[in-house]
């Protein structure tokens, strides 16, 4: 079977998801016994720290989210969508960003317990309700599959990634830049942490939304909207 380019680039976004998450391993294993992140901080203003190892992972990440973009732009100019790619694009978009997601909530803690509370993290109960909603909608996708029916991401879940993609870069960057101006807030109530609240919010609404315009697969038949 040939693969035209821009499913080309979203397995390029699957394998650098693989690479991403191993480097963090690598990283993650290191750091037990050469504690090396913390010392990696560094400041851009009085109250505001960012950290050397986050902000290469961060363009790593973001140069894998862009393909996001790049696929999907290239598949519709050309006329080259395909089911493969409606298959593949959301599971490579979910590889990415939930082991993202999963990482940021717990963050690097060297073994003698010495958690860098200078970094910001993803609130943890906001990622299980990420793939909790994930989890729903891929069950959706593989009831459908067995009846040869392709859910492909729509409107609404596409803007559920890319808020998720730009929150996610928040937290790697610890705020920055609204780290300028709410570094004595509330960690729950910091800009960046509420934007946090707003794409969970919006993958919710998105999850129930695909139920809701697919519930034809747990009924029979066709969809008739």
């Amino acid at each position: 079977m040939k693969i035209n380019l821009p499913t080309k680039i979203t397995l390029s976004r699957i394998i650098a998801s693989f690479l991403l998450i191993l480097a963090i391993i690598v990283i993650y294993i290191v750091d037990q016994y050469i504690p090396f992140v913390s010392n990696a901080n560094f400041k851009i203003g009085e109250n505001v720290t960012m950290n050397w190892i986050m902000l290469i992972l961060f363009f790593v990440f973001l140069v894998a989210s862009l393909t996001d973009f790049l696929d999907g732009y290239l598949a519709r100019k050309n006329n080259e969508v395909t089911d493969l790619g409606k298959f593949l694009d959301p599971i490579a978009d979910k590889m990415l960003v939930n082991s993202m997601l999963i990482f940021l909530s717990l963050n690097f803690v060297s073994l003698n317990n010495s958690l860098n509370e200078q970094l910001m993290k993803f609130p943890f109960f906001l990622v299980i309700l990420m793939i909790i909603r994930d989890l729903v909608v891929d069950g959706l996708r593989l009831m459908a599959a067995k009846k040869n029916i392709v859910i492909s991401a729509n409107i609404f879940g596409k803007l559920k990634t890319v808020l998720q993609m730009v929150s996610i870069s928040l937290v790697f960057l610890n705020g920055f830049p609204f780290s300028f101006f709410d570094y004595g807030f509330n960690p729950y109530l910091k800009i960046t942490t509420i934007f946090c609240y707003l794409t969970t919010l919006a993958s919710l609404i998105s999850g129930i939304i695909y139920v809701i315009q697919n519930r034809f697969v747990f009924i029979g038949g066709k969809n008739n909207e």
